[in-house]
């Protein structure tokens, strides 16, 4: 079987996430960390790489499958000539340690089910110890070990570096399996109880959703989305990561792979936005307070990303023994882009915690000596070139999205000063760098000719990040020039009526090979952009087409391509439903996300 991107549906426990595929297979968990080695890492080579499948026997893809609604908890059946049987993945929210739920339940017959474990630990690499401890299996190497045990007992067996299992199940029985990691020195961890985890995992999940604010169409995928992102949040630190996987390509066969398990502090004023609209103030108050750890430091070290608790180090290297998703290679770890200057973040921090302090968040008295801080160094630094906002590993240029958003920064200082002059500042001086940075970006950053601004000064190129000039505020969207570069993207972008984030191929801004697909998140500033300037039938018909884009249980990867019809990039992506659920407020919500 070809395996798709799309096949795949998320389990996560706030601490990490597995994907579960349409044949009942665990192909990728990483333990006990979003950023953790893989155990599971069938997803990017093959099922000696790590995998956990339960099924009927001789089956093959389930007959269907299907969140709990507003849960993470995960239904998969088939209907066999013996019968139909249910298995329902779930990962508890844990006090310590993480536990991997699998329940299968008889529907109807005697079906016969199988059960396979590889585990390999390091990301494929590692053949674990296996051995059976008072009637349960333990796997061991290095500093992990891995519990599985059943309720009620099933025999396993191991075979070719493997466990097996052979059950029946007949209508209303339930065999629960539970895999526990631990670290290898510590005692065995105290057990769940697979049944109650189930129980509590659904009614926790299902109150959680009930408050999320939006009543408009399409809820049941807007609600879908918060949970999506409450599942990539880090729980002990709120920090959200991108996506909780590595390497899955924006290209197939291509070597456009990178590790998404970090969180990005791009992606911090439209979470915000997201999250208050929704109702969620306590997740964008986790988040808010994790962004705030995070850049603490010298304002001239900040940086794009970082680790799940704040990690600034995040080394990059490939993993050779892996061979990638459809033979997407090479296969990495870590994200060599921290070390890249990328000046949008600034304004994107100052935009997020002036609207934390607007929407009524918990003030913290060092919020806006953080704010001051990054912008005197912008206020020097946004002069210089960088290398954009989408991670080019070409030479830096004076990318216009950054500007823009240098102009953000002092905008939202000016703001901030003016409603509050208690909080202390020279608004004058942060008054004329926005003077400044906006005329320079209307004169330097704006091709007349074609009525468009450009990806970078002097450039003919085109960039999707450009739609949100009239979100920002930087001109109005009823400015001609603001018209005129929206038409421009959708016609030199565009295909197949998505949105490409700028032309990868022949260009030579990106510094690597091939090309890519239409990227989401665009496509949804598209939509937004349109309704604000005037289009919003235009704007909810490419909302209807991106919301029919997602898989059969309402994920969305970071793009999309619309010639395959396939999904790709990391999967399932915060970007994309961060910008679904922004969408799906500025279109129906009566008020924009942020």
């Amino acid at each position: 079987m070809q395996r798709r991107i799309e096949d795949y549906a998320l389990i996560g426990d706030e601490q990490t996430a597995a994907l579960v595929g349409r044949d009942g297979s665990v192909d990728w968990l990483c333990l006990p960390r979003f950023d953790s080695a893989a155990c599971f890492a069938a997803l990017l080579g093959d099922e000696d790489h790590g995998h956990w499948r339960i099924a009927p026997k001789g089956a093959g893809l389930c007959t269907r499958r299907a969140y709990r609604p507003d849960t993470l908890v995960l239904d998969t059946e088939w209907d066999t000539d013996e019968g139909s049987v249910r298995v329902t993945d779930l990962m508890p929210q844990r006090d310590r340690v993480p536990d991997l739920v699998r329940v299968v339940e008889g529907l109807s017959g005697r079906v016969t089910m199988r059960g396979l474990l590889r585990l390999r630990f390091d990301y494929g690499l590692v053949v674990p110890w296996m051995r059976r401890v008072d009637g349960e299996r333990v796997a061991v190497a290095g500093p992990d070990s891995v519990w599985l045990r059943s309720e009620p007992p099933v025999r396993t067996w191991g075979k070719d570096f493997r466990t097996h299992s052979e059950f029946t199940v007949e209508k209303g029985e339930k065999v629960a399996f539970v895999l526990t990691w631990h670290p290898s020195h510590e005692p065995r961890p105290s057990l769940v109880d697979p049944f109650e985890a189930l129980r509590v995992s659904v009614e926790d999940w299902q109150a959680w959703a009930a408050r999320c604010r939006y009543d408009g169409p399409h809820r049941d995928i807007v609600v879908r989305s918060l949970i999506t992102l409450k599942a990539l949040t880090y729980a002990p630190t709120g920090g959200i990561v991108a996506a909780p996987t590595t390497s899955l390509p924006e290209e197939l066969g291509g070597v456009r792979n990178w590790d998404y398990r970090y969180c990005w502090l791009r992606d911090s004023t439209l979470t915000l936005g997201a999250l208050l609209a929704a109702g969620y103030h306590e997740e964008a108050e986790a988040w808010r307070d994790w962004l705030l750890r995070a850049v603490a430091g010298d304002p001239a070290d900040l940086q794009i990303m970082y680790g799940i608790a704040g990690e600034r180090r995040l080394p990059e290297y490939e993993l050779p023994w892996l061979p990638g998703f459809a033979g997407s290679y090479p296969v990495r770890v870590g994200n060599e882009a921290v070390q890249q200057l990328q000046l949008d973040v600034y304004g994107e921090v100052i935009d997020s915690l002036s609207l934390a302090r607007s929407s009524g968040l918990p003030f913290k008295p060092h919020m806006w000596r953080v704010q001051a801080a990054l912008l005197e160094f912008l206020r020097t630094a946004w002069r210089q070139p960088d290398e954009g906002i989408w991670e080019v590993r070409g030479p830096r240029r004076d990318f216009v999205y950054s500007k823009v958003m240098a102009w953000v920064a002092a905008d939202r200082a000016v703001r901030s000063l003016e409603e509050c002059p208690e909080l202390g500042g020279d608004p004058d001086v942060w008054r004329a760098m926005r003077d400044e940075v906006h005329q320079e970006v209307c004169e330097r950053g704006y091709d007349a000719e074609r009525n468009t601004f450009t990806q970078s000064y002097g450039s003919r190129e085109l960039d999707a990040s450009l739609l949100l000039i009239p979100r920002v505020g930087f001109l109005p969207p009823d400015d001609p020039r603001v018209i005129g570069t929206i038409d421009a993207i959708r016609e030199e972008l565009g295909g197949n009526g998505f949105v490409r984030r700028y032309t990868a191929e022949g260009t030579g801004v990106d510094g690597l090979p091939g090309g890519e697909g239409t990227f989401l998140v665009c496509s949804f500033w598209l939509a937004e952009a349109l309704h604000l300037t005037g289009r919003t039938q235009e704007a909810r018909e490419l909302f209807e087409r991106l919301v029919g884009l997602a898989n059969d249980v309402g994920l969305l990867s970071e793009e999309y391509d619309p010639v395959a019809g396939r999904q790709l990039g990391n999967f399932p992506q915060a970007f994309s439903h961060i910008g679904l659920v922004g969408t799906a407020f500025a279109l129906f919500g009566g008020e924009k996300a942020g």
